[in-house]
Protein backbone atom coordinates (compact mmCIF):
# COMPACT_ATOMS: atom_id res chain seq x y z
CA UNK A 1 0.00 0.00 0.00
CA UNK A 2 1.51 3.03 -0.46
CA UNK A 3 0.90 6.68 0.79
CA UNK A 4 2.64 10.02 1.69
CA UNK A 5 4.20 9.27 4.92
CA UNK A 6 3.90 11.61 7.94
CA UNK A 7 4.31 12.13 11.87
CA UNK A 8 1.81 12.78 14.08
CA UNK A 9 0.79 16.15 14.00
CA UNK A 10 -1.03 19.27 16.54
CA UNK A 11 -4.47 19.66 14.55
CA UNK A 12 -5.73 21.96 17.59
CA UNK A 13 -5.66 23.47 20.62
CA UNK A 14 -8.12 24.81 23.13
CA UNK A 15 -7.25 27.49 26.03
CA UNK A 16 -10.46 27.64 28.35
CA UNK A 17 -9.64 26.19 31.67
CA UNK A 18 -8.74 28.11 34.38
CA UNK A 19 -6.37 24.91 36.13
CA UNK A 20 -4.93 22.04 35.35
CA UNK A 21 -6.53 19.71 32.81
CA UNK A 22 -7.52 16.50 34.70
CA UNK A 23 -9.38 14.22 31.85
CA UNK A 24 -10.22 14.56 28.21
CA UNK A 25 -12.73 12.10 26.30
CA UNK A 26 -14.07 11.82 22.52
CA UNK A 27 -17.42 11.73 21.68
CA UNK A 28 -18.20 8.48 19.80
CA UNK A 29 -19.22 10.73 16.22
CA UNK A 30 -15.85 13.24 16.93
CA UNK A 31 -17.88 16.14 17.05
CA UNK A 32 -16.85 17.01 20.71
CA UNK A 33 -14.41 16.96 23.11
CA UNK A 34 -15.02 16.80 26.79
CA UNK A 35 -12.29 17.71 29.53
CA UNK A 36 -12.79 17.96 33.20
CA UNK A 37 -10.34 20.66 35.85
CA UNK A 38 -8.92 21.48 38.78
CA UNK A 39 -10.88 24.62 38.19
CA UNK A 40 -13.83 22.79 39.01
CA UNK A 41 -15.97 22.84 35.61
CA UNK A 42 -16.31 20.45 32.57
CA UNK A 43 -15.93 21.70 29.17
CA UNK A 44 -17.47 20.69 25.79
CA UNK A 45 -15.31 21.71 22.88
CA UNK A 46 -16.79 21.18 19.37
CA UNK A 47 -14.28 20.24 16.72
CA UNK A 48 -16.30 22.41 14.16
CA UNK A 49 -14.15 25.57 14.66
CA UNK A 50 -17.02 28.21 14.09
CA UNK A 51 -18.74 26.45 17.23
CA UNK A 52 -17.99 27.92 20.55
CA UNK A 53 -17.13 25.75 23.74
CA UNK A 54 -19.69 24.87 26.20
CA UNK A 55 -18.65 25.52 30.01
CA UNK A 56 -20.53 23.63 32.76
CA UNK A 57 -20.49 24.71 35.97
CA UNK A 58 -22.00 22.74 38.80
CA UNK A 59 -19.31 20.68 40.70
CA UNK A 60 -18.07 22.65 43.87
CA UNK A 61 -14.88 21.16 43.94
CA UNK A 62 -12.09 19.60 41.14
CA UNK A 63 -13.06 17.55 38.16
CA UNK A 64 -11.62 14.40 38.30
CA UNK A 65 -12.34 12.38 35.44
CA UNK A 66 -14.88 12.91 32.36
CA UNK A 67 -16.23 9.81 30.39
CA UNK A 68 -18.70 10.17 27.12
CA UNK A 69 -21.64 7.39 27.47
CA UNK A 70 -21.00 5.26 24.33
CA UNK A 71 -24.22 7.00 22.17
CA UNK A 72 -22.55 10.85 23.16
CA UNK A 73 -25.97 11.29 24.71
CA UNK A 74 -24.60 12.31 28.34
CA UNK A 75 -21.10 13.16 29.28
CA UNK A 76 -20.24 11.76 33.51
CA UNK A 77 -17.68 13.84 35.44
CA UNK A 78 -16.60 12.56 38.67
CA UNK A 79 -15.14 15.52 41.39
CA UNK A 80 -13.80 15.70 44.78
CA UNK A 81 -16.74 17.22 45.76
CA UNK A 82 -17.42 13.67 46.30
CA UNK A 83 -20.58 13.52 43.51
CA UNK A 84 -20.75 12.66 40.23
CA UNK A 85 -22.53 14.41 37.48
CA UNK A 86 -24.31 13.26 34.22
CA UNK A 87 -24.25 16.33 31.92
CA UNK A 88 -26.39 16.52 28.86
CA UNK A 89 -23.63 18.10 26.12
CA UNK A 90 -25.02 20.71 24.88
CA UNK A 91 -25.47 24.96 25.31
CA UNK A 92 -28.71 24.05 27.99
CA UNK A 93 -25.50 22.31 30.50
CA UNK A 94 -28.47 19.62 32.20
CA UNK A 95 -27.72 18.06 34.91
CA UNK A 96 -28.35 14.62 37.25
CA UNK A 97 -26.01 14.90 40.59
CA UNK A 98 -25.77 12.30 43.03
CA UNK A 99 -23.98 11.83 45.89
CA UNK A 100 -21.31 8.83 45.04
CA UNK A 101 -19.16 8.22 48.39
CA UNK A 102 -17.89 9.65 51.21
CA UNK A 103 -14.73 10.93 49.90
CA UNK A 104 -13.04 12.39 46.53
CA UNK A 105 -14.44 10.62 43.27
CA UNK A 106 -11.26 9.89 41.49
CA UNK A 107 -12.78 8.03 38.46
CA UNK A 108 -16.18 7.76 36.42
CA UNK A 109 -16.49 4.89 33.30
CA UNK A 110 -19.38 4.23 30.98
CA UNK A 111 -20.39 0.26 30.81
CA UNK A 112 -19.85 -0.66 26.61
CA UNK A 113 -23.62 -0.91 26.79
CA UNK A 114 -23.98 2.34 28.46
CA UNK A 115 -26.51 0.91 31.16
CA UNK A 116 -23.99 1.13 34.57
CA UNK A 117 -21.70 3.46 35.36
CA UNK A 118 -18.05 2.25 37.65
CA UNK A 119 -16.69 4.90 40.25
CA UNK A 120 -13.68 5.31 42.36
CA UNK A 121 -13.04 6.82 45.30
CA UNK A 122 -10.52 8.00 48.21
CA UNK A 123 -13.24 6.45 50.23
CA UNK A 124 -11.45 2.80 49.02
CA UNK A 125 -14.60 1.61 47.25
CA UNK A 126 -15.70 1.12 44.08
CA UNK A 127 -19.32 1.61 43.26
CA UNK A 128 -21.30 0.25 40.27
CA UNK A 129 -24.74 2.49 39.21
CA UNK A 130 -27.11 2.33 36.72
CA UNK A 131 -27.36 5.14 34.31
CA UNK A 132 -31.07 5.70 34.29
CA UNK A 133 -32.18 6.94 37.82
CA UNK A 134 -28.88 6.61 39.14
CA UNK A 135 -29.72 3.42 41.16
CA UNK A 136 -26.73 1.83 43.74
CA UNK A 137 -26.27 -1.68 42.53
CA UNK A 138 -23.37 -2.97 44.30
CA UNK A 139 -19.49 -1.74 45.99
CA UNK A 140 -16.43 -3.33 45.48
CA UNK A 141 -14.29 -3.20 48.90
CA UNK A 142 -11.05 -5.16 49.00
CA UNK A 143 -8.39 -1.96 48.58
CA UNK A 144 -7.25 -0.47 51.94
CA UNK A 145 -6.13 2.39 50.23
CA UNK A 146 -7.58 5.37 48.00
CA UNK A 147 -8.77 3.68 44.44
CA UNK A 148 -7.23 5.95 41.76
CA UNK A 149 -8.96 4.02 38.47
CA UNK A 150 -11.52 2.14 37.63
CA UNK A 151 -12.65 0.60 34.10
CA UNK A 152 -15.29 -2.06 32.65
CA UNK A 153 -13.65 -4.16 30.48
CA UNK A 154 -14.90 -4.09 27.03
CA UNK A 155 -17.81 -7.08 26.88
CA UNK A 156 -18.36 -5.66 30.59
CA UNK A 157 -17.82 -8.82 32.44
CA UNK A 158 -14.76 -7.08 34.18
CA UNK A 159 -13.78 -4.22 36.00
CA UNK A 160 -10.37 -3.54 36.77
CA UNK A 161 -9.07 -1.20 39.29
CA UNK A 162 -5.71 0.49 41.09
CA UNK A 163 -4.79 2.21 44.17
CA UNK A 164 -2.49 3.38 45.98
CA UNK A 165 -2.08 0.51 48.31
CA UNK A 166 -0.16 -0.84 45.35
CA UNK A 167 -2.79 -3.00 43.42
CA UNK A 168 -4.29 -3.37 40.50
CA UNK A 169 -7.71 -5.23 41.41
CA UNK A 170 -9.46 -7.32 38.47
CA UNK A 171 -13.41 -7.78 39.53
CA UNK A 172 -15.73 -9.67 37.91
CA UNK A 173 -18.93 -8.15 37.41
CA UNK A 174 -21.24 -10.91 38.55
CA UNK A 175 -20.07 -12.41 41.37
CA UNK A 176 -18.49 -9.52 42.42
CA UNK A 177 -15.42 -11.03 43.83
CA UNK A 178 -11.94 -10.41 42.82
CA UNK A 179 -10.39 -12.43 40.91
CA UNK A 180 -6.92 -11.51 41.10
CA UNK A 181 -4.74 -9.31 42.29
CA UNK A 182 -1.70 -7.88 40.46
CA UNK A 183 1.27 -6.13 43.24
CA UNK A 184 3.06 -2.92 42.25
CA UNK A 185 6.62 -2.65 44.11
CA UNK A 186 7.87 0.28 43.31
CA UNK A 187 4.83 2.74 42.99
CA UNK A 188 1.28 2.25 42.58
CA UNK A 189 -0.79 2.77 39.39
CA UNK A 190 -2.30 6.03 38.53
CA UNK A 191 -4.46 4.98 35.90
CA UNK A 192 -4.95 1.29 34.09
CA UNK A 193 -7.26 0.88 31.11
CA UNK A 194 -8.48 -2.67 29.14
CA UNK A 195 -6.65 -3.37 26.14
CA UNK A 196 -9.37 -3.30 23.13
CA UNK A 197 -9.29 -7.24 23.31
CA UNK A 198 -9.92 -7.52 26.63
CA UNK A 199 -7.57 -10.14 26.90
CA UNK A 200 -4.98 -7.91 29.10
CA UNK A 201 -4.63 -4.88 30.93
CA UNK A 202 -2.22 -1.52 31.00
CA UNK A 203 -1.09 0.50 33.91
CA UNK A 204 0.36 3.90 33.82
CA UNK A 205 2.22 3.91 37.53
CA UNK A 206 4.19 6.68 39.77
CA UNK A 207 7.75 4.41 39.41
CA UNK A 208 7.60 6.57 35.85
CA UNK A 209 6.69 2.88 34.08
CA UNK A 210 4.18 1.37 32.14
CA UNK A 211 3.14 -2.22 32.27
CA UNK A 212 0.97 -4.60 30.33
CA UNK A 213 -0.08 -7.68 31.99
CA UNK A 214 -1.95 -10.68 30.84
CA UNK A 215 -4.86 -11.15 32.56
CA UNK A 216 -5.67 -14.96 31.77
CA UNK A 217 -2.01 -15.95 32.98
CA UNK A 218 -1.61 -13.04 35.03
CA UNK A 219 1.99 -12.90 33.74
CA UNK A 220 3.59 -9.59 33.00
CA UNK A 221 4.08 -8.99 28.83
CA UNK A 222 5.51 -5.31 28.74
CA UNK A 223 7.30 -3.39 31.25
CA UNK A 224 8.56 0.47 29.37
CA UNK A 225 10.57 2.00 31.49
CA UNK A 226 10.80 5.14 28.80
CA UNK A 227 9.65 8.24 30.82
CA UNK A 228 11.71 10.90 33.16
CA UNK A 229 8.56 11.22 34.94
CA UNK A 230 5.44 10.11 37.05
CA UNK A 231 3.16 8.34 34.38
CA UNK A 232 -0.41 10.23 34.90
CA UNK A 233 -2.31 8.19 32.14
CA UNK A 234 -2.60 5.93 28.99
CA UNK A 235 -4.85 5.54 25.99
CA UNK A 236 -4.86 2.50 23.80
CA UNK A 237 -5.37 2.85 19.97
CA UNK A 238 -8.68 1.10 19.24
CA UNK A 239 -7.04 -1.32 16.80
CA UNK A 240 -4.85 -2.37 19.77
CA UNK A 241 -1.41 -2.34 18.25
CA UNK A 242 -0.24 1.55 20.17
CA UNK A 243 -0.42 2.83 23.15
CA UNK A 244 0.00 6.64 24.22
CA UNK A 245 1.06 7.72 27.33
CA UNK A 246 1.11 10.68 29.33
CA UNK A 247 3.82 11.90 31.93
CA UNK A 248 4.83 14.42 34.21
CA UNK A 249 8.00 14.87 32.36
CA UNK A 250 6.00 16.83 30.07
CA UNK A 251 6.12 14.14 27.18
CA UNK A 252 3.99 11.97 25.52
CA UNK A 253 5.42 8.66 24.39
CA UNK A 254 3.38 6.33 21.25
CA UNK A 255 4.58 2.38 21.95
CA UNK A 256 4.34 -0.50 19.88
CA UNK A 257 3.21 -3.21 21.33
CA UNK A 258 4.15 -5.37 18.39
CA UNK A 259 7.57 -4.85 18.24
CA UNK A 260 7.58 -3.76 22.34
CA UNK A 261 9.47 -0.67 21.47
CA UNK A 262 9.04 3.32 21.29
CA UNK A 263 8.09 5.09 18.25
CA UNK A 264 7.80 8.64 19.14
CA UNK A 265 7.92 11.13 22.00
CA UNK A 266 5.95 13.98 21.52
CA UNK A 267 6.67 17.48 22.68
CA UNK A 268 3.78 20.29 23.11
CA UNK A 269 2.70 21.16 26.70
CA UNK A 270 4.60 23.47 29.05
CA UNK A 271 4.84 21.12 32.25
CA UNK A 272 2.99 17.91 33.46
CA UNK A 273 0.91 15.93 30.51
CA UNK A 274 -2.17 14.65 33.06
CA UNK A 275 -4.60 13.42 30.64
CA UNK A 276 -4.44 11.37 27.47
CA UNK A 277 -7.11 9.85 25.17
CA UNK A 278 -7.56 7.97 21.72
CA UNK A 279 -10.80 9.11 19.48
CA UNK A 280 -12.87 6.00 19.06
CA UNK A 281 -11.75 5.57 15.53
CA UNK A 282 -8.19 6.25 16.53
CA UNK A 283 -7.65 8.88 14.00
CA UNK A 284 -7.12 11.75 16.60
CA UNK A 285 -6.33 11.61 20.09
CA UNK A 286 -6.27 14.50 22.42
CA UNK A 287 -3.72 15.01 25.55
CA UNK A 288 -4.58 17.90 28.63
CA UNK A 289 -2.08 19.51 30.85
CA UNK A 290 -1.25 21.31 33.83
CA UNK A 291 -0.96 24.34 31.55
CA UNK A 292 -4.28 24.38 31.45
CA UNK A 293 -3.94 23.62 27.44
CA UNK A 294 -6.10 21.27 25.59
CA UNK A 295 -4.58 19.62 22.43
CA UNK A 296 -5.53 17.63 19.37
CA UNK A 297 -3.45 15.76 17.48
CA UNK A 298 -4.00 13.87 14.48
CA UNK A 299 -2.61 10.76 14.50
CA UNK A 300 -1.39 9.80 10.77
CA UNK A 301 -1.48 6.13 11.40
CA UNK A 302 -1.79 3.82 8.33
CA UNK A 303 -4.34 1.11 8.01
CA UNK A 304 -2.57 -1.90 6.45
CA UNK A 305 -4.26 -3.49 3.50
CA UNK A 306 -4.99 -7.30 4.12
CA UNK A 307 -4.57 -6.82 7.72
CA UNK A 308 -6.61 -6.25 10.53
CA UNK A 309 -4.64 -3.93 12.20
CA UNK A 310 -2.85 -0.88 12.08
CA UNK A 311 0.66 0.32 11.40
CA UNK A 312 2.21 3.75 12.32
CA UNK A 313 3.84 6.25 9.38
CA UNK A 314 7.00 6.62 8.96
CA UNK A 315 8.88 8.99 7.40
CA UNK A 316 11.18 7.67 4.43
CA UNK A 317 14.19 9.01 5.73
CA UNK A 318 17.51 8.15 5.62
CA UNK A 319 18.13 8.96 9.99
CA UNK A 320 15.15 6.82 10.68
CA UNK A 321 14.87 2.92 10.40
CA UNK A 322 12.07 1.84 8.43
CA UNK A 323 9.96 -0.83 11.22
CA UNK A 324 9.79 -4.73 9.41
CA UNK A 325 6.99 -5.71 8.27
CA UNK A 326 5.51 -7.53 11.96
CA UNK A 327 4.83 -4.29 12.99
CA UNK A 328 1.26 -4.22 10.80
CA UNK A 329 0.16 -7.83 12.59
CA UNK A 330 -2.23 -7.29 15.79
CA UNK A 331 -0.60 -7.00 19.17
CA UNK A 332 0.48 -11.24 19.69
CA UNK A 333 -1.72 -11.36 22.29
CA UNK A 334 -2.89 -15.22 21.80
CA UNK A 335 1.24 -16.13 21.70
CA UNK A 336 2.71 -18.26 24.79
CA UNK A 337 2.58 -15.86 27.85
CA UNK A 338 6.05 -17.15 28.62
CA UNK A 339 7.43 -16.61 25.54
CA UNK A 340 5.98 -12.88 25.66
CA UNK A 341 7.32 -12.70 29.64
CA UNK A 342 10.76 -13.89 28.72
CA UNK A 343 11.00 -11.19 26.18
CA UNK A 344 10.43 -8.32 28.34
CA UNK A 345 11.45 -10.17 31.39
CA UNK A 346 15.19 -8.65 31.02
CA UNK A 347 16.83 -6.25 33.81
CA UNK A 348 15.32 -2.73 33.89
CA UNK A 349 18.35 -0.99 32.63
CA UNK A 350 17.59 -2.65 28.96
CA UNK A 351 14.95 -0.49 29.03
CA UNK A 352 16.89 2.41 30.36
CA UNK A 353 19.75 1.55 27.94
CA UNK A 354 17.05 1.80 24.97
CA UNK A 355 16.10 4.97 25.76
CA UNK A 356 19.44 6.74 27.03
CA UNK A 357 20.07 5.43 23.19
CA UNK A 358 17.64 6.99 21.99
CA UNK A 359 18.55 9.97 23.58
CA UNK A 360 21.89 10.35 21.79
CA UNK A 361 21.00 9.43 18.63
CA UNK A 362 17.33 10.51 18.07
CA UNK A 363 16.57 12.50 14.65
CA UNK A 364 13.37 14.57 14.19
CA UNK A 365 11.04 13.54 12.47
CA UNK A 366 9.49 16.75 11.42
CA UNK A 367 10.43 19.32 8.29
CA UNK A 368 10.12 22.58 9.02
CA UNK A 369 7.24 23.63 7.87
CA UNK A 370 4.86 20.41 9.27
CA UNK A 371 3.68 21.80 12.37
CA UNK A 372 2.70 25.42 11.29
CA UNK A 373 -0.45 25.00 12.72
CA UNK A 374 0.84 25.12 16.23
CA UNK A 375 1.57 27.83 18.37
CA UNK A 376 4.09 26.56 20.75
CA UNK A 377 7.43 24.40 19.88
CA UNK A 378 6.55 20.74 20.02
CA UNK A 379 9.08 18.34 18.32
CA UNK A 380 8.31 14.61 17.52
CA UNK A 381 11.47 11.93 17.92
CA UNK A 382 12.02 8.03 17.83
CA UNK A 383 14.13 6.06 18.95
CA UNK A 384 17.34 4.64 16.68
CA UNK A 385 17.38 1.81 17.80
CA UNK A 386 19.94 -0.64 16.08
CA UNK A 387 19.17 -3.54 13.89
CA UNK A 388 20.95 -5.87 16.19
CA UNK A 389 18.29 -5.45 19.09
CA UNK A 390 15.15 -5.80 16.90
CA UNK A 391 16.69 -9.32 15.32
CA UNK A 392 17.43 -9.95 18.66
CA UNK A 393 13.78 -9.57 20.06
CA UNK A 394 12.27 -11.63 17.29
CA UNK A 395 15.22 -14.47 17.99
CA UNK A 396 13.57 -14.90 21.77
CA UNK A 397 9.92 -15.25 20.18
CA UNK A 398 11.28 -18.19 18.07
CA UNK A 399 13.47 -19.66 21.00
CA UNK A 400 12.40 -23.08 21.70
CA UNK A 401 10.71 -23.16 25.79
CA UNK A 402 13.50 -25.28 27.46
CA UNK A 403 15.59 -22.03 26.62
CA UNK A 404 12.49 -19.67 27.46
CA UNK A 405 12.76 -21.54 31.12
CA UNK A 406 16.38 -21.21 31.34
CA UNK A 407 15.98 -17.12 30.67
CA UNK A 408 13.64 -17.39 33.24
CA UNK A 409 16.04 -18.90 35.88
CA UNK A 410 19.13 -16.76 35.00
CA UNK A 411 17.35 -13.45 34.49
CA UNK A 412 15.08 -13.89 37.76
CA UNK A 413 17.75 -14.28 39.73
CA UNK A 414 15.04 -15.31 42.62
CA UNK A 415 15.37 -19.39 43.72
CA UNK A 416 11.88 -21.21 42.99
CA UNK A 417 11.49 -21.90 47.13
CA UNK A 418 12.15 -18.10 47.51
CA UNK A 419 9.21 -17.50 45.31
CA UNK A 420 6.90 -19.71 46.22
CA UNK A 421 7.64 -18.70 49.93
CA UNK A 422 6.81 -15.21 48.87
CA UNK A 423 3.63 -16.17 46.70
CA UNK A 424 2.85 -18.10 49.97
CA UNK A 425 3.20 -15.05 51.71
CA UNK A 426 1.00 -12.51 49.34
CA UNK A 427 -1.95 -14.89 48.96
CA UNK A 428 -1.95 -14.61 53.50
CA UNK A 429 -1.46 -11.59 52.99
CA UNK A 430 -4.72 -10.78 50.76
CA UNK A 431 -6.85 -13.63 52.89
CA UNK A 432 -5.98 -11.33 55.54
CA UNK A 433 -6.76 -7.85 53.32
CA UNK A 434 -10.20 -9.54 52.61
CA UNK A 435 -11.14 -10.56 56.75
CA UNK A 436 -10.34 -7.11 57.52
CA UNK A 437 -12.78 -6.04 54.50
CA UNK A 438 -15.23 -8.10 55.74
CA UNK A 439 -15.23 -7.51 59.36
CA UNK A 440 -15.24 -3.64 58.44
CA UNK A 441 -18.44 -4.48 56.97
CA UNK A 442 -19.69 -6.04 59.63
CA UNK A 443 -19.03 -3.31 62.30
CA UNK A 444 -20.54 -1.17 59.44
CA UNK A 445 -23.67 -3.03 59.35
CA UNK A 446 -23.49 -3.14 63.95
CA UNK A 447 -23.15 0.45 64.19
CA UNK A 448 -26.03 1.32 61.49
CA UNK A 449 -28.12 -1.27 63.28
CA UNK A 450 -27.28 0.18 66.52
CA UNK A 451 -28.03 3.63 65.17
CA UNK A 452 -31.54 2.50 64.14
CA UNK A 453 -32.02 1.04 67.72
CA UNK A 454 -31.26 4.30 69.47
CA UNK A 455 -33.23 6.01 67.01
CA UNK A 456 -36.11 3.57 68.03
CA UNK A 457 -35.84 4.16 71.54
CA UNK A 458 -35.62 8.07 71.65
CA UNK A 459 -38.68 7.60 69.50
CA UNK A 460 -40.06 5.54 71.63
CA UNK A 461 -39.09 7.70 75.21
CA UNK A 462 -40.94 10.79 73.09
CA UNK A 463 -43.94 8.85 72.95
CA UNK A 464 -44.28 7.84 76.57
CA UNK A 465 -43.00 11.30 77.26
CA UNK A 466 -46.47 12.70 75.53
CA UNK A 467 -48.66 10.01 76.86
CA UNK A 468 -47.76 10.89 80.20
CA UNK A 469 -48.07 14.82 79.85
CA UNK A 470 -51.63 16.10 80.97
Amino acid sequence: MTSALSDPTLERHFKGHRDTVTSVDFSCNMKQIATGSMDSCVMIWNMKPQMRAYRFDGHKDAVTSVHFSPSGHLVASASRDKTVRLWVPSMKAESTVFRAHTATVRSVNFSGDGQTLVTASDDKTIKVWTVHRQKFLFSLNQHINWVRCAKFSPDNRLIVSSSDDKTIKLWDKNSRECIHSFYEHAGYANYVDFHPSGTCIAAASTDNSVKVWDIRSHKMLQHYQVHSGVVNSLSFHPAGNFLITASSDSTMKILDLVEGKLLYTLHGHQGPVTCVAFSRTGEYFSSGGSDEQVMVWKSNFDSAEGSGGVRLQHKTSSSLQTPPASSTARFPLNSHPSVLHSQTSEPAEHFHRQDSQSAAHTQSCSRSGSHSRANHSHTYKTPSISSSSTHRTQGLQQQPRQEESQSHASDGGVPPGLANALEHIIGQLDILTQTVSILEQRLTLTEDKLKECLENQMEIGLHLQRREEP
